[in-house]
């Protein structure tokens, strides 16, 4: 149990900041474009980097000795030292500068700062909530600004209670179903250079966290929310995206990916559904 002092520690990081620099290269654009299965001309200095695909950038690179028994880098460094053995991407939300994308060449700057540090205790136990802020720049300014959740979380009780599941709306006006197998997902954890065992370690995840299967990365569900939209308008650019994990999606079956546009046409209601039809996750995005 954490202790008020434990969470004044941890809330002590609120504040602190980081300054990474990295180039967007090509090679990582062609690499996740195989992996989500896409037909895309060969990217060249100045192709635009779709929404989302900055994940393939500003990767954490801690070496070996640095890394815990669950594959992330050991508590502490950047990120609070949270002392919950769980954590997950649990969400966000994203704008895009209108007339600055991201583009093959472009040479830039993220600045990141720990918003805030919340505690709470839910049915599950305790729960702790880092927001991070992203901002990205490029030589022409301010790209993009990313909220960044975070969740940590206590470890299952035997016999714990899953909480209760939401079905996913019947109402898409189109959809994908995707596999999730072992390759799609180790393929997105080397290109984002994620070392968390549970997308890719079956005894771990299974026998030490207790879910039924590996677990789908959740910006990977994320970005194939975001693909099932630029195939449905291929000519189309974000201004926002928002998105919320609702439930864990494991590899042991087929999984959905759905859409449809609001009234004016500008936004678009996308969500992942599983095989069971609970929603796992839910997202908007606002046309530019």
């Amino acid at each position: 149990m954490l202790t008020p002092e434990d969470i004044a520690a941890l809330q002590a990081w609120q504040g602190r900041s980081e300054t990474l620099h990295d180039d967007i290269t090509a090679a990582p654009v062609r690499a996740l474009s195989a992996t989500l299965d896409r037909d895309d001309a060969a990217p060249a200095a100045g192709t635009r980097l779709p929404e989302l695909w900055h994940w393939l950038y500003f990767l954490p690179h801690h070496r070996q000795s640095e890394i815990g028994p669950d594959g992330h880098p050991k508590r502490g460094g950047f990120l609070p030292p949270v002392p919950l053995p769980r954590r997950m991407w649990a969400g966000g939300r994203l704008q895009w500068e209108a007339g600055n994308p991201l583009r093959v060449g472009d040479a830039t700057q993220r600045v990141s700062t720990i918003a805030s540090v919340t505690h709470k205790t839910g049915r599950s136990g305790e729960l702790v909530f880092v927001l991070v802020r992203h901002e990205v720049h490029n030589a022409r300014g301010l790209a993009l600004t990313e909220e960044h959740d975070i969740v940590y979380r206590a470890a299952a009780a035997p016999g714990e209670a899953a909480p209760a599941p939401t079905p996913a709306p019947q109402n898409a006006t189109f959809s994908r179903t995707l596999v999730p197998d072992e390759v799609l997902l180790f393929r997105y954890s080397a290109l984002t250079f994620n070392g968390h065992r549970i997308h890719y370690d079956r005894p771990y995840v299974t026998e030490v966290e207790g879910y039924p299967g590996l677990i789908v990365h959740g910006p990977l569900i994320a970005t194939l929310l975001v693909d099932l939209l630029r195939r449905e308008r291929p000519d189309a650019t974000l201004s926002r995206f928002e998105f919320r994990a609702v439930r864990p999606t494991f590899d042991i079956a087929p999984f959905r990916v759905h859409g449809r546009p609001d009234a004016d046409g500008q936004r678009f209601s996308l969500w992942g559904e599983d095989a069971d039809g609970w929603l796992t996750m839910q997202a908007t995005a606002t046309l530019a």
